[in-house]
C-alpha cells in the first residue's frame, strides 16, 4: 500500500466524486496530495483532512480549470507546497448535456477550455517538474468510443480530443521515462450521475455488468497506473466501464 511513498500528486477537481476518491486512494498508496476545486471549499477541505488523518500531507488549491493562468498556476503552487511533482491526474471537467442546436458560443468556449485547454496546459506545466518515473493520468469518458444518448455531442467532442493529446505526448515523453495514459470511465455513481437518478435504469441497461461503477474502482486503476505496475503503460486509453463499450 506504500507504492507511492515519497511521491507527490496533483488531482484537478479533487473535491468530490471521482476526483476525491482518486486523491484519497493516492494518499493511501503513500503520496502527498494537492487537489484543486472551483467553488466547494468545504468539500475540498474535508478531503484534505481525511488525507492528513491518514498521515500524508495535503493542500486544497482554488483553481478554475477553464482559466489558462489558474490551470497552469495550480501546478506551480503544488510544487511550491511539496517541492516536487510525480503524478498529475487531470480530472476536472465540465459535463454539458445539451442538443447541438442549443449550444451557445459561450458554452462551447467554456467546455473546450475546461475539458481540453485545461488538461493541456496543466500537463505542460507539470512536465517542467517531472522526471523519470513520473506519470500523467487523464480522466476521459466512455463516450469517446460510444455515445449512448442525444445531447452528448459537445462533451464527446471535448473528451475525444484527449486521445490525441495522450498519444502525441507519449511519443514526446517516452525518452524521459514519463508515462501518460487516458482512463475512460463508464457510468460511475457520483453526485453528478447518481445510480438512482432519473436516467439510471436506461444507463444501467447498457452496461453488461448491470450496474454503475464506484468512484473507488476508478481510483484503484489510477493508483495502479501511477505506481510501479503502470511503468510500461503509456499512450493508450484504458476503459473502466463495466463493458459498456463492448
Amino acid at each position: 500500500m506504500n507504492e507511492l511513498e515519497n511521491k507527490t500528486a496533483l488531482v484537478t477537481g479533487g473535491s468530490r466524486g471521482i476526483g476525491a476518491a482518486v486523491a484519497l486512494r493516492l494518499a493511501q498508496a503513500g503520496a502527498d496530495v494537492a487537489l484543486t476545486y472551483v467553488s466547494d471549499e468545504a468539500a475540498a477541505n474535508e478531503v484534505v483532512e481525511k488525507i492528513r488523518a491518514a498521515g500524508r500531507r495535503a493542500v486544497a488549491l482554488r483553481a478554475d480549470n477553464g482559466d489558462a493562468a489558474e490551470a497552469a498556476g495550480a501546478v506551480d503552487r503544488a510544487v511550491e507546497e511539496f517541492g516536487r511533482l510525480d503524478v498529475l491526474v487531470n480530472n476536472a471537467a465540465s459535463f454539458p448535456f445539451t442538443a447541438t442546436d442549443d449550444v451557445t458560443p459561450e458554452q462551447l468556449d467554456r467546455v473546450l477550455a475546461v475539458n481540453v485547454q485545461g488538461p493541456f496546459l496543466t500537463t505542460r506545466a507539470a512536465l517542467r517538474h517531472m522526471g523519470e518515473g513520473a506519470s500523467v493520468i487523464t480522466i476521459g469518458s466512455n463516450v469517446i468510443e460510444h455515445v449512448p444518448f442525444p445531447g452528448l455531442t459537445l462533451y464527446a467532442t471535448s473528451k475525444a480530443a484527449l486521445v490525441g493529446m495522450t498519444r502525441g505526448l507519449a511519443r514526446e515523453l517516452g525518452s524521459r521515462g514519463v508515462t501518460i495514459t487516458l482512463l475512460s470511465p463508464g457510468p460511475i455513481d457520483t453526485d453528478a450521475n447518481p445510480a438512482d437518478g432519473p436516467n439510471a435504469d436506461g444507463i444501467r441497461s447498457l452496461v453488461p455488468l448491470g450496474r454503475f461503477g464506484r468512484a473507488e474502482e476508478i481510483a484503484d486503476t489510477v493508483a495502479h497506473l501511477a505506481g510501479p505496475g503502470g511503468r510500461f503503460v503509456t499512450g493508450t486509453e484504458i476503459h473502466v466501464d463495466g463493458g459498456i463499450n463492448a
